[in-house]
């Protein structure tokens, strides 16, 4: 076998690769040898048909897929061995394929069309510092979160007019019916807030014991609306209209929690604070905990920029976009490609740089991490904490390895899990690297900077 790399430029290059009958032919005669055993003729008894005969039916075809996985496996061989930094996949000369005659040569030549990416190189102590904000909880802030938290944990109250918002109880009756009709009557609740906005004025500042006339379709024009408010299934609410009375027995609404014990507990657990300064405190640090996470994203997003701004490649352009008009088979114009290619090359030259920091440093993923993550993340999505229980935890593992294994899907719950742990690591190491400095921000200051990126 002969295999030879032909660089047309820094970006651009061929493979060429010979195979001669010492290449392939010892496979080739022992996948002809396998046939004659397990194929079935008439005329022939099982394992006696005869080579000559199983290689005039089958040798062409056994030729063909036997260099044809050849030469995949010995262009990401040689690819692998010699680092080259491949984008995009390697396109085979199909014009020279088409005209080999598969029936008389012996010596077979192919050619690859290979896009490279420039060689770089990455010296942390180069690149510019990033900036990792701290978010500082305001006073607005922390009273905008203390009153949310405050209507989460209302309690109910009893009013003497209606207001927006209230649910009102009472008897509801149809009007209108002849004497000797039963009407639609029930005693039910209407909330304010699923009524149609210009009819609530019928019924705000109302009082107990009052009576209202109203049209019930306009008042609850949305019939699930209105089957909540009759208490009826939503097909029979739609056959509910016309005047109706409502008179008024009790009016209800939320009122939002005091700044007591009571609130404290349910909002932080029992006896984390027991004073209104300390709960306070306690905001702030929910604040700071809510936002953290955006930070962290954010911290993220500034290390990719910062490598990939400070670290040139070039990259085969051409070559790459007629790469991805051909592998989405039609599924874009070259005019879509060109829209979205400085995107797309943005995703690979992040992808190169990643690839050579954890060679560099030798980032690896190992079987055991990707387990342990995958264990997490079933805790989290079917509420199952960690502890000591032995069956729990097998159950836990059993449901993770089933997740990274799963074959329906080709392996791409594996793969996905994979990239996020590879890029984890790898990000995480850069952060080691630069210098990273911290910032003081408010919330509203973050707020902007998370919409500016």
């Amino acid at each position: 076998m002969d295999i030879t790399l032909e660089k047309a430029d820094e970006t651009n290059a061929s493979l060429k690769i010979t195979l001669t009958p010492a290449d392939y032919k010892p496979e080739v005669d022992k996948k002809l040898k396998d046939y004659s055993r397990k194929v079935q003729l008439k005329g022939f008894r099982p394992g006696h048909v005869p080579a000559s005969l199983v290689q005039k039916m089958y040798g062409k075809s056994i030729l063909v897929d036997e260099i044809n996985a050849m030469l995949s496996k010995t262009v990401s061989q040689y690819i692998r061995e010699n680092k080259l930094q491949v984008v995009g996949d390697p396109v085979p000369d199909r014009t020279q394929a088409d005209q080999i005659d598969w029936d008389n040569q012996s010596d077979f030549a192919f050619s690859y069309t290979l896009g490279l990416a420039s060689e770089f190189d990455i010296d942390f102590s180069d690149l510019p510092s990033v900036t990792r904000y701290e978010i500082q909880a305001g006073e607005a802030e922390v009273e905008s979160t203390i009153a949310d938290l405050q209507q989460r944990f209302h309690t109910h109250g009893h009013g003497e007019e209606v207001g927006d918002g209230d649910t009102i109880y009472g008897e509801l009756k149809q009007a209108g019916t002849e004497e000797d009709t039963a009407g639609f009557s029930a005693k039910t609740a209407f909330p304010m807030n699923q009524m149609a906005e210009d009819a609530k004025g019928q019924f705000v500042g109302k009082k107990k014991g009052e009576l209202i006339t109203f049209i019930l379709e306009d008042v609850f024009p949305d019939e699930k609306a209105r089957a909540n408010a009759t208490g009826v299934k939503k097909e029979e609410a739609a056959d509910l209209t016309g005047e109706f009375t409502f008179e008024i027995d009790d009016i209800t609404r939320h009122e939002p929690a005091e700044l007591n014990q009571e609130f404290f507990d349910k909002v932080l657990g029992i006896g984390a604070v027991t004073e209104e300064e300390q709960f306070r405190s306690k905001v702030v640090e929910i604040i700071r905990g809510n936002y953290s996470r955006e930070s962290d994203q954010l911290l993220r997003l500034d290390v990719e920029k910062t490598l990939i701004d400070n670290t040139p490649i070039l990259l085969p352009d051409e070559f790459l976009k007629n790469w991805l008009l051909e592998v989405n088979e039609g599924k874009f114009t070259p005019e879509q490609v060109e829209e979205q290619y400085d995107d797309f090359t943005k995703s690979v030259k992040l992808q190169l740089i990643k690839n050579k920091i954890a060679d560099k440093a030798d980032i690896k993923v190992e079987q055991d991490e990707l387990l342990n993550v995958t264990r997490q993340m079933v805790r989290e999505q079917f509420g199952f904490m960690g502890g000591e229980d032995e069956e729990m935890n097998k159950t836990i593992d059993r449901i993770a390895q089933n997740y990274l294994m799963d074959e329906k899907n080709n392996g791409q719950n594996y793969t996905n899990t994979f990239n996020r742990v590879f890029d984890d690591k790898v990000i995480g190491y850069a952060k080691t690297q630069l210098t990273v400095v911290s910032q003081e921000v408010t919330v509203d200051e973050f707020k902007a900077l998370v919409e500016n990126r």
